[in-house]
């Protein structure tokens, strides 16, 4: 299942954009909730586009360049509603970078991956305040409940990461 072509492919079914639109709107609106590029968003438009899910032509605007305007195709159409029922009615399987520091944590003091840890707690908390304080997106609904998802997500991190910390501290 390929996120970035469900999130790409959902942007368009409301409107036709150019590439600028929609990576601002990703950076802007949505950085909390992907880790897509603007690389990574051209290069999957221009295989969209290949594969005829997407369409684009060129458009002038005054004296500006001439700049690409995607649009969803009828088969875009199709593969994003087949996309997003896949994507809702699937788990994935959940694998976090730091787990593999995690496996190897006994080569280390238990006191200094405690100290890192609690870095690493520092961090995330910090995150979570930013996130409680961004207003609400009001882009719908879908929004939100992304958002309070990776926000629950974020806490039970905090909580188990002060759980770990405790039980290490008590190792050492």
């Amino acid at each position: 299942m390929n996120e970035n072509e469900l999130l790409l492919l959902g942007m368009l079914i409301s409107q036709s954009q150019h590439g600028y639109q929609i990576n601002e709107f990703i950076e802007r609106e949505l950085s909390h909730l992907t880790n897509m590029k603007k690389g990574s968003a051209y290069a999957t438009l221009d295989r969209l586009c290949k594969e005829d899910y997407v369409s684009v032509r060129m458009e002038q605007e005054g004296n500006r360049p001439q700049r690409k305007v995607y649009s969803i195709t009828v088969a875009g159409e199709a593969q994003f509603f087949k996309l997003l029922r896949e994507n809702l009615s699937t788990t994935e399987r959940m694998v976090f970078a730091g787990d593999v520091g995690l496996m190897l944590l006994d080569h280390l003091p238990y006191s200094e991956v405690a100290e890192l840890l609690s870095q690493r707690l520092v961090q995330l908390r910090r995150k979570i305040a930013e996130h409680d304080a961004a207003p609400k997106h009001g882009h719908g609904l879908g929004v939100d409940l992304a958002l309070e998802h990776l926000m629950l997500m974020q806490k039970a991190e905090a909580g188990w990461l002060e759980q770990t910390i405790a039980r290490l501290q008590k190792l050492d």
